[in-house]
């Protein structure tokens, strides 16, 4: 690896690690900006659909901009969404105010996330070791955002405070950006004929469509693991309040350790191996844990679920990775259809628990992840058949 690819991907690393910490901060400082801003529930919801609408936007603003400006330029701009969003929060606008607020925070991490994708699919070997250490990074970043917020609320910060800590924090990532040594401003016009001439092929891939499909429930899971679990295990009343919320927050020390893993083991097996392995050891964890009321059980299940998740993600773009080379709309599209199953998942848990419970909600789950299997089973007999009859 060249000097100039280790700098992109550090570069790439650390922005990722700064979007991870961000998205669970938002999370932590919602219940203050509730009472701040006198919002009801229902409210509060609708700000984090905004969010969550915002980053599938990015699906279709980033490959649109970076043809015509260029990759570094366009993630800088979309990206400058967050801090200024952030900023404004803290004078507590109308509610309308807010939910644009959301809604372009959420276009500023959809497009960091597509960027660090690309430009780590790009220039890496085609093996899902970088990416899996991008979204480790990720993973560490959420994983100390409510440490790092509760510490501060413990040395009097408040919440306001927190946030303009965290958008001088921020923009050190796009200053990082900007300074990336991703030289294509001269290029942009090669790069719009070489996305013209893949699109005919990624969009007549049938593993592209399964690894799409895969990344589609396997986001809706990931959401509500990280929406409604708490609301879970508090409801099943076998565990504290307090014993259920650190819980969650132990799985991405998990999913930490499962991405590091998967790094590693990327280079002794196939993609298509690990992704199926990946699929079916998260299944079967829902499973255990929705099917018990034992607290050492639910504890195993929780960190199952966190290991076989975390590879999921980074395993099933490095599948698509040869299919999006130089291209910036096939990723934007995968991101796409990612986003778009992390929006529904939780909504349809929610219908189901109004009439259900939370406990029948949850369970809706296991059928997601039974699907994501099915699509990760046609993966493997497809590049099966494919590398042993020449099916294209």
């Amino acid at each position: 690896m060249t000097n100039q690819q280790k700098s992109m991907f550090y570069r790439c690393y650390y922005g990722f690690f700064i979007n991870g910490m961000v998205v669970l901060l938002i999370g932590a400082i919602l219940p203050h900006l509730i009472q701040a801003a006198g919002l009801s529930y229902g409210m509060a919801g609708g700000l984090l659909s905004s969010m969550a609408i915002g980053n599938l936007c990015a699906s279709f603003l980033y490959p649109s901009l970076s043809e015509r400006i260029g990759r570094k330029i366009t993630v800088v701009l979309l990206a400058a969404f967050f801090p200024i969003c952030l900023t404004a929060i803290t004078f507590l606008p109308p509610v309308p105010v807010l939910y644009i607020c959301f809604f372009l925070m959420g276009v500023g991490r959809g497009t960091v996330s597509i960027f660090n994708n690309s430009i780590i699919n790009d220039y890496g070997d085609g093996t899902p070791a970088a990416l899996n250490i991008l979204h480790t990074f990720f993973a560490l970043g959420a994983f100390l955002a409510p440490f790092l917020t509760s510490s501060m609320i413990e040395l009097s910060f408040s919440w306001r405070q927190i946030l303009y800590v965290i958008v001088v924090w921020y923009l050190t990532s796009l200053v990082s950006f900007a300074t990336m040594p991703l030289k294509e401003n001269s290029q942009i016009k090669k790069s719009r004929k070489q996305d013209d001439a893949s699109s005919s092929s990624y969009l007549k891939s049938f593993r592209f469509y399964c690894m799409g499909l895969v990344l589609f429930f396997y986001m809706g899971v990931e959401n509500c693991v990280n929406g409604w679990f708490v609301t879970y295990l508090q409801d099943i009343g076998v565990m504290s309040d307090s014993y259920a919320t650190n819980l969650v927050s132990i799985t991405w020390i998990v999913i930490m350790i499962g991405r590091i893993v998967c790094a590693w083991l990327s280079g002794r097996i196939s993609k298509r191996v690990l992704l199926l392995i990946n699929c079916i050891g998260s299944a079967l964890a829902l499973f255990l844990l929705i099917s018990n009321q034992n607290i050492v059980i639910i504890t195993i299940a929780m960190a199952l679920i966190g290991f076989f998740l975390a590879g999921i993600y980074p395993t099933s773009i490095a599948s698509a990775g040869s299919l999006l080379k130089g291209t910036s709309s096939g990723m934007a599209i995968l991101m796409a259809m990612s986003a778009l199953g992390g929006i529904i998942a939780p909504q349809i848990v929610g219908w189901i628990a109004d009439s259900a419970g939370i406990a029948g909600g949850i369970s809706f789950l296991v059928i997601d992840a039974v699907i994501m299997v099915g699509f990760a089973i046609l993966n493997y007999w497809h590049e099966y058949f494919a590398g042993n009859y020449k099916i294209n």
